[in-house]
């Protein structure tokens, strides 16, 4: 009798121990989690500052309240950056967001178009899982152009198919910039299903048309057609907008339009947003991220409520981005700063959780997929005899632009590697996809006196691109690429030093902070070269774009912009 009071004790004690335990636990797991911030708050819609603090529950901004507050420092809306590769900084999504977050970025819209010329959709999908890691929100586009045109090969097509179901996922926020402006122009039946496909599913339509203008800029607009990140004066910019266009105001690495275009902040604040397209991560953690674009306006003495709203609130609404624009109701996504001429970021809330205190998140685990199959070439494959004047690719500092420079041989006839009195180096295009045959041409501007730089990244197919006063030092350069299947390589000097790069060929699986310190000192391996170029790397990436004007490298030697085709 005894032990059946006792089994019944412990059939209906047990069950009510573990509820005593349990509730607590459950209270504090699904109750309301909130708390409030203080400072003085950057209202973007009033156009006002007040003091006061914004209350948070669950991730929700609950309340705004004016207030004395005790804190002299100021909340604004976290920075968006509108247009960016993330792949060309070299990182991957979470460890890129692991740097950009302490510049008050809270959000970035994405093309991965990069990975997709290496990758294929395959690539896309790396991109997307790899940025549920990462501490920023990370918005994707859809590659419109891969390949970047009919001339090039690459390692991935996206064809109008594949973009159809990309779309159907509801995972994209748009259509990224519709290089082929040819395509486009002509009623290209590929170009025009990708342009419908977007229109289908409420998909925002990127540009990307460098000095289109008259009759053919209205007719690449009435595409639905709605940005462009390539104005490089302000009469192109101002005849864009004039057909509907937004306009990215951007400062990367290589590529720098403020200056061109910053009055368009003052004129035009409801039509620009900030981006930086491409960007590598030394430059980031010296220099900032849309962070600095933000204090340029400010010392430049723009209005500071234009300035805040191009930085956040511009991309949010156009892109229709789940992110906060520091309301009750919205998402608690927002930055405090100590102050509104240097911006120095203290805290970052994204969905009402503080990012930068933060440790940094150990990287996941990253199958370092890729697609690299040449061999290793000899100097033989490099020789070039030039005989005549030849046409040369000229570049133009601080610009994505190169022009046609002309050049005479002094001795006629013979294999040309460098003419380093006139500024003339060896430029060479490998295919890394197959064994293809190295295409040789000549390049102007980047100063060199002797050694060669070579990449694996080279845009938008990324394969091989190397620059360089001798057969010997580029041989030597490239072929550390080809054996690292993918990086960045300096020879100089009798030496040869490389910057791997395992993923794709295009991104390191390492956090941003060591891929900057590597990357600052392969840098100053370059600067022996005599390379006169602040990005020299970057600059080299862009010598394969040939939806760039004017003469750039390619899959069969020189290519023509204007003609559109190879010379």
């Amino acid at each position: 009798m005894k032990i059946k009071k006792i089994t019944k004790l412990f059939i209906i004690g047990l069950p009510l121990l573990f509820l005593i335990f349990l509730i607590p636990v459950l209270v504090k797991q699904y109750s309301p989690i909130r708390y409030n911030v203080e400072g003085n708050i950057v209202d973007l819609e009033q156009r006002r500052i007040f003091e006061g603090s914004v209350d948070i529950e669950n991730g929700v901004i609950v309340s705004i309240n004016q207030h004395s507050a005790s804190s002299g420092r100021y909340i604004i809306p976290g920075f968006v950056d509108a247009h960016v590769h993330i792949e060309s900084s070299m990182l991957t999504p979470q460890n890129f967001g692991e740097l950009v977050v302490h510049c008050g970025t809270v959000a970035v819209v994405t093309d991965p178009h990069e990975i997709a010329n290496v990758m294929g959709i395959k690539g896309v999908e790396f991109m997307i899982e790899n940025s549920r890691n990462s501490p920023i929100k990370t918005f994707f586009t859809i590659p419109s152009c891969v390949p970047a045109t009919p001339f090039d090969v690459s390692g991935g097509v996206l064809s109008a198919s594949d973009v159809e179901q990309m779309a159907s996922t509801g995972q994209f926020v748009g259509l990224s910039e519709m290089m082929n402006v040819p395509g486009v122009l002509s009623g290209d039946t590929e170009v025009m299903a990708k342009l419908a496909t977007a229109k289908k599913y409420h998909l925002t339509i990127d540009g990307h048309a460098p000095m289109l203008k008259g009759k053919d800029l209205a007719d690449y607009a009435n595409n639905y057609i709605r940005t462009d990140h390539e104005c490089v004066t302000l009469e192109e910019a101002q005849e864009k907008i004039k057909h509907g266009m937004k306009i990215l105001i951007r400062e990367g690495s290589a590529a720098r339009n403020y200056e061109a275009l910053k009055t368009l902040i003052k004129t035009n604040p409801n039509d620009v947003m900030f981006c930086t397209d491409d960007s590598h991560p030394d430059e980031i953690i010296s220099a900032g991220h849309i962070n600095k674009l933000v204090v340029r306006s400010i010392a430049n003495q723009f209005d500071l409520f234009d300035v805040l709203r191009i930085a956040s609130i511009n991309p949010i609404r156009h892109y229709k981005l789940d992110v906060g624009q520091l309301r009750v109701g919205d998402k608690a996504d927002f930055t405090v700063v100590d102050n509104l001429e240097t911006f120095t970021v203290l805290e970052v809330y994204i969905n009402g959780i503080e990012q930068i205190e933060k440790k940094l998140r150990e990287p996941l685990f990253i199958d370092k997929m890729n697609n690299f199959n040449h061999d290793k070439i000899n100097e033989v494959s490099l020789c070039k005899t030039v005989t005549d004047s030849i046409k040369v690719i000229s570049l133009v500092k601080g610009e994505l632009l190169t022009t046609v420079a002309k050049y005479s041989p002094k001795h006629s006839g013979e294999n040309l590697e460098s003419d380093v009195g006139e500024d003339i180096a060896k430029i060479v295009y490998i295919n890394r996809y197959n064994n293809s045959v190295p295409q040789v041409a000549f390049c102007k501007g980047f100063h060199l006196k002797k050694g060669a730089l070579a990449s694996s990244i080279s845009h938008d197919s990324h394969n091989i691109i190397a620059v360089g006063c001798s057969d010997k030092e580029l041989t030597e350069a490239i072929n550390a690429v080809i054996e690292q299947k993918g990086g960045l390589s300096v020879s100089v000097d009798g030496m040869t030093e490389i910057l791997p790069l395992p993923v794709g060929g295009i991104m390191s699986d390492r956090l941003g902070v060591d891929v900057a310190a590597d990357y600052r000192e392969l840098c100053e391996v370059a600067r022996r070269t005599g390379c006169g170029i602040d990005s020299p790397f970057m600059t080299l990436s862009f010598l394969s774009l040939v939806v760039i004007p004017e003469l750039k490298i390619g899959e069969k030697g020189l290519f023509s912009y204007t003609d559109f085709n190879w010379i």
